[in-house]
């Protein structure tokens, strides 16, 4: 303790006068009033830990019961005797047969008999254009076919008249009543009948050619499916002009309606050209439709088009379903997971679960996943394998039945509490 200047030492009892000689026993500090001011502080101290120390257990407990909602998978088994993924592709289901059908010629459309999402049949008429005139040209050839043969009959009569007046010319020539000139007559008859005949029977064939031509343009006039398969558009109304070009202006509409078999349907991606050599035809792969990305479909390459997209550096592959199903429909995304051959696939070692891809993330380098147990997250880092469709292998580090967290994980540590969102 510092001694404080004699103006703030109480008196203790005694007075000081001006004129007395200061006493310097005076100048102390009395025992009781320095243990007062002491314990004081002391306490204070005291209570400032002790508030300190409660603020700091309010903070973990306040900064403990923060829970972070997740979204979670559950790890599944992986399957067994499964091959081991070595490329993935994405691409569209494309079918192989596929038409827009359209007219002939040029004319107006009176029906329309098809809608989409029909099923028609090979030859089922699907429109009908006004075919008035041609009607009327068919009658006029029909009518000169009959005349044609009609004609034939009459020069058939006439030369079995002429057949029969030649018999008895010679017989009468035998006889020596008619003369030589009389045979001639009879006989140069029955040759110009026989010619007349021949041409006749040319006439008609040539009526029945114009008449089938004829019939052929009136048939032009109703388009008809060229195979079976399911309407996927209609493309014109009645009253419109359809052409098997284009003209009008934009006017004149192009096709009736585009008809799909869909007994046809394969799918087409693109291969980086690196990787081709990754792919052979008959090679076995999973196909995985954006529509259900927990479908997957067995698939089988088909062929693999011999020539590359140089703006891409691409290469078309073409695959099979495996079977088909009435869920796979036309121009549909999908990706392709392309499994190894058999001698690959025994030498891969064995995947112990698969998870969606988004539940691996990369930390410092290496893959990890977040599995909740009991309302907490335990990080755990695995070894992965190959994608197969929208899911990883985990060789090490989760089995199945694990839970993950797929949602975004920043932010998440060892140990936190989550809360699974439901």
């Amino acid at each position: 303790w510092k001694m404080r200047p004699p103006s703030l030492v109480p008196y203790l009892g005694n007075t000081m006068n001006d004129k007395e000689k200061p006493n310097l026993s005076d100048l102390k500090i009395d025992h009781q009033a320095r243990s007062s001011d002491g314990g004081g502080r002391r306490l204070m101290l005291i209570a400032a830990a002790i508030l300190a120390t409660i603020a700091v257990i309010a903070i973990l407990i306040v900064g403990g019961t923060s829970v972070t909602t997740v979204d979670i998978a559950i790890a599944r088994a992986a399957p067994t005797g499964g091959a081991a993924t070595v490329l993935n592709a994405s691409g569209y289901v494309e079918p192989r047969r596929k038409a827009t059908v359209s007219a002939k010629i040029t004319g107006k459309v009176t029906e329309v008999l098809v809608d989409e999402g029909m099923v028609v049949e090979k030859g089922q008429i699907l429109a009908q254009l006004d075919d008035s005139d041609a009607r009327r040209r068919y009658e006029a050839m029909r009518a000169e076919r009959d005349v044609a043969r009609a004609a034939i009959e009459e020069l058939e009569v006439n030369l079995a008249d002429a057949e029969r007046t030649l018999q008895r010319t010679k017989e009468l020539r035998d006889q020596g009543v008619a003369s030589v000139q009389d045979l001639d007559s009879a006989t140069a008859t029955v040759d110009a009948l026989r010619a007349k005949l021949r041409v006749a029977r040319s006439s008609l064939d040539a009526a029945e050619a114009q008449l089938a031509v004829s019939a052929q343009d009136l048939e032009n006039y109703t388009v008809r499916a060229p195979f079976a398969g399911i309407a996927v558009s209609k493309d014109a109304q009645p009253g419109e002009m359809v052409s098997p070009v284009s003209a009008g202006g934009g006017f004149t509409r192009t096709g009736i309606s585009t008809i799909v078999d869909m007994e046809s349907l394969e799918i087409e991606v693109d291969v980086n050209e690196s990787h081709i050599a990754k792919v052979t035809p008959g090679q076995p792969a999973d196909a995985v439709l954006d529509a259900y990305p927990q479908w997957r479909i067995p698939a089988t390459v088909r062929t693999v088009i011999p020539t590359a997209d140089r703006q891409k550096a691409t290469v078309k592959v073409r695959l099979t379903f495996d079977e088909l199903d009435p869920r796979i429909l036309p121009d549909m995304g999908v990706k392709v997971a392309f499994r190894a051959t058999v001698d690959e696939e025994s030498a891969a070692p064995p995947a112990q679960s698969l998870v969606p891809q988004p539940a691996v993330r990369t930390d410092a380098g290496r893959a990890v996943v977040f599995v909740v147990e009991d309302e907490t997250v335990d990080r755990r880092a695995v070894s992965v394998g190959r994608s197969i469709g929208t899911d990883i292998e985990i060789m090490a580090g989760v089995v199945p039945g694990d839970r993950v967290v797929v949602s975004d994980s920043n932010g998440l540590s060892d140990g936190q509490k989550v809360k699974v969102k439901s």
